[in-house]
């Protein structure tokens, strides 16, 4: 009987987003991570102005380096993360994390728009204690599951305009397909970070929509269970050198 890295290998074979007529994403999970985390590749966005993504491979340890890609945007959530001690680097987790934006679980938790640390001027530099961001799971053509990527505060303003742009043309934001760079921005107290960028490539057929809508509706379920850890650290690094001017480039 074929194994699930089998059935990826061949469906690899077909063409784009087709790949995906042929591989039951939803009922492959449930059978074959039953008892198991979910976890998806992850995209990660370097600090310090760094204008190239760092990519997943096929081997776990390794990454590279590209300066764009191009995925539909299969779902997008917010995220919160608070931290009572200035980041110094690690993976350790937040006092305080949301992964809806909505409640928050640890020290305080309760609900995030009544958290005091949601305020203006409880941050550095007049910036919100509890840092904004925005996770994206990027479907690639070729590819069966998606890739993870977390958008850092510096990003939101950015996506939000982007999203703005395609609703009208594409009617959801994952109706097309994306092309995502980086660029250079400098932040009030003159420290450098980087910042993502979007761009509408092209719109999907009709037949392509219906399958990466079907995907969609899976990883919004899967979603609410995904915590990956190994992008926390860089992201809310990257939010620090954007809100923070006295963190230093690479810290």
């Amino acid at each position: 009987m074929p194994t699930m890295t089998k059935k990826i290998a061949t469906m690899k074979n077909v063409e784009g987003f087709m790949t995906l007529k042929n591989f039951d994403v939803g009922s492959t999970i449930a059978k074959e991570m039953d008892g198991l985390n979910v976890a998806f590749d992850i995209v990660k966005i370097p600090i310090g102005g760094v204008t190239m993504f760092e990519m997943p491979t096929d081997n776990p340890e390794e990454t590279k380096s590209v300066k764009e890609f191009s995925a539909v945007i299969l779902h997008h959530h917010p995220l919160r993360a608070y931290y009572k001690e200035a980041y110094t680097g690690g993976t350790n987790p937040p006092d305080c994390g949301s992964f809806d934006g909505v409640v928050g679980i640890g020290e305080p938790s309760g609900n995030c728009a009544d958290c005091l640390y949601n305020e203006f001027g409880t941050g550095v530099n007049g910036a919100k204690a509890c840092k904004e961001k925005r996770r994206l799971y990027l479907l690639r053509e070729g590819d069966i599951f998606p890739m993870v990527l977390s958008l850092p505060t510096g990003s939101l303003k950015a996506f939000s305009r982007y999203l703005m742009k395609c609703l009208p043309k594409w009617g959801a934001s994952n109706g097309g397909v994306t092309k995502f760079t980086l660029t250079k921005a400098t932040n009030s107290g003159g420290i450098v970070y980087t910042k993502a960028q979007f761009q509408m490539e092209r719109k999907l057929t009709d037949e392509k929509f219906a399958l990466v809508q079907g995907l969609t509706e899976n990883i919004k379920i899967h979603s609410k269970n995904i915590k990956n850890d190994s992008d926390r650290a860089i992201n809310k690094t990257n939010s620090e050198v954007y809100d923070n001017p006295a963190v230093a480039i690479g810290a």
